[in-house]
């Protein structure tokens, strides 16, 4: 997979790839997520992903679940220490599925990457005006 990074101005900073393009931005006056936030909001929509797919397979209704995203900083560094997903279901969803819930999240390809991280190689390359 590639994505092309480019810079339409301001502070904003654009990732395209295939047909989507996911806009950065950074405060003072942001009018897109900043690149942290999208890399945060990641974690959620990839376990949120994992449980739609859950749900759709076994037939079990999706209205009022949702997932509560807390991340706990350290005050020090500034640096994410711990990342909390809460599931929270309706009373009506079935316990027996609750636990499997859990699990299904945990499958998360971005939750995957994280605990065996990548390793990065950052180059630079002079390329003709077209």
């Amino acid at each position: 997979m590639e994505m092309v990074i480019d810079f339409p101005g301001g502070s904003r900073v654009d990732a395209h790839f295939g047909p989507h393009t996911v806009m950065t931005d950074q405060p003072p006056v942001a009018s897109a997520p900043t690149p942290f936030a999208v890399f945060l909001a990641s974690i959620g929509t990839c376990a949120g992903i994992y449980v739609l797919g859950f749900c759709k397979q076994r037939g079990l209704p999706t209205e009022g679940i949702r997932i509560v995203q807390r991340i706990h900083s350290s005050p020090m560094s500034g640096m994410v220490e711990k990342i909390d997903l809460e599931i929270q279901v309706p009373e009506s969803f079935p316990e027996k599925y609750r636990p499997s819930l859990i699990h299904t999240a945990q499958l998360c390809a971005v939750k995957k990457h994280l605990e065996n991280p990548p390793k990065f190689e950052v180059t630079t390359a002079v390329v003709e005006p077209a």
